[in-house]
């Protein structure tokens, strides 16, 4: 049935209970993943943790797919002819490569995904080799020290050729930082930073291990309540959505609707916020399917969820990758406020709360 067609009938269904959601847990398991280095081309680490945890709920049928994420089938109440549902969320993070060992020691970098060098400048960072394990360091401009550069460590304009990595190694040129195991094509994470106070969860990676963890809290929810969704309902742990194509393939050719899962962008002239889930409609290359997001505003509002709307010009997500690589279904777009995206970011726990009821009220609608 059409997303246009259902949206009267889940309307009608008001104050249906929603099974409880563990916030404890939920939050721990987010503190985990955010702990877990993962750039994009990198997630082995989070992905394992992602089958460990869920592991834990034997009615759940994990599979790995050949580009590295996971798929989390969910067996539905009644039966249906194929999964016709999916939500996906992504485990990958920003991040940076090594693409030159300075002749200083240092480490010139290339970024993962969309950044400003200055939202990293000064944060430490890890660089992990292929066999010698992860040697530590911190990112700073080239000129970093105004005593001795003058306006220039506060003027010059951050570029990649402009900043380095200083390891906390005894490294003063190319072949001793070598003989630490590094190499040019070894990836770079950056320290989460993870902060937990006064309900509030700051971090860098919020994007999009927050949505992440609201899946889990979901799954952790039907499990304790012995619950099944609707229907056979498809989870996706995707990969590499930060460089723009996580979405794009794995989902059945039967699929219907397919939610993404993904933060929502807090700032001037946008309407979500830090305590919120928001619904997008429309992101830089355009809108959402409309039917699908009305069913959700419905299924939010027939359970009290309050929302935002927004609109972002300059975001995209693994629904719209799905749907560039010629995927049919119906897609949409929900997720947590969280402030200061691809910088030091951060969201309140009553947005992964209300994100959590959202997404099982859509499991659990006919």
């Amino acid at each position: 049935m059409s997303p246009e067609k259902t949206t009267r009938k889940t309307a009608a269904k008001k104050n249906t209970p929603l099974p409880a959601i563990d916030m404890a847990w939920m939050e721990d398991a987010l503190a985990k993943l955010l702990n877990t280095p993962s750039p994009t081309g990198h997630t082995e680490a989070a992905i394992s943790l992602l089958e460990e945890i869920l592991a834990d709920f034997p009615e759940v049928k994990l599979e790995r797919t050949r580009k590295g994420s996971l798929l989390a089938t969910l067996p539905g109440a009644k039966s249906s002819q194929g999964t016709t549902r999916a939500l996906t969320a992504h485990v990958d993070t920003l991040g940076a490569m090594v693409k030159r060992i300075k002749s200083n020691g240092r480490l010139e970098l290339t970024q993962i995904g969309g950044y400003a060098w200055t939202s990293v400048e000064g944060e430490s960072c890890l660089v992990h080799t292929q066999k010698n394990g992860a040697v530590i360091g911190s990112l700073l401009p080239v000129k970093a020290s105004l005593h001795v550069y003058g306006a220039a460590a506060r003027d010059d304009k951050r570029t990649a050729e402009g900043m380095e990595v200083r390891l906390d190694a005894r490294v003063t040129n190319e072949e001793e930082t070598r003989a630490l195991g590094i190499e040019v094509g070894d990836f770079v994470s950056f320290d989460a930073r993870v902060v937990r106070e006064g309900g509030f969860i700051r971090s860098r990676h919020l994007d999009d291990k927050a949505a992440v963890a609201t899946l889990l809290g979901a799954v952790k929810a039907l499990h304790d309540a012995k619950s099944k969704p609707a229907v056979d309902t498809m989870l996706l742990f995707s990969n590499f959505e930060e460089v723009g194509f996580g979405g794009a393939s794995d989902f059945p050719a039967e699929l219907d609707e397919l939610v993404a899962v993904d933060m929502a962008a807090i700032g001037e002239g946008q309407s979500s916020d830090e305590y919120h889930a928001t619904i997008c409609v429309k992101d830089s290359s355009g809108p959402y399917h409309h039917g699908l997001s009305n069913k959700l505003r419905a299924l939010a509002d027939a359970q009290g969820i309050e929302y935002r709307v927004d609109i972002y010009p300059y975001y995209g997500s693994d629904a719209k990758a799905y749907w560039s690589a010629g995927g049919s279904a119906a897609i949409a777009l929900i997720g947590p406020g969280v402030d200061s995206s691809h910088h030091y970011e951060r969201t309140h726990q009553d947005a992964l709360r209300d994100t959590t009821r959202w997404i099982l009220a859509y499991l659990l609608a006919e």
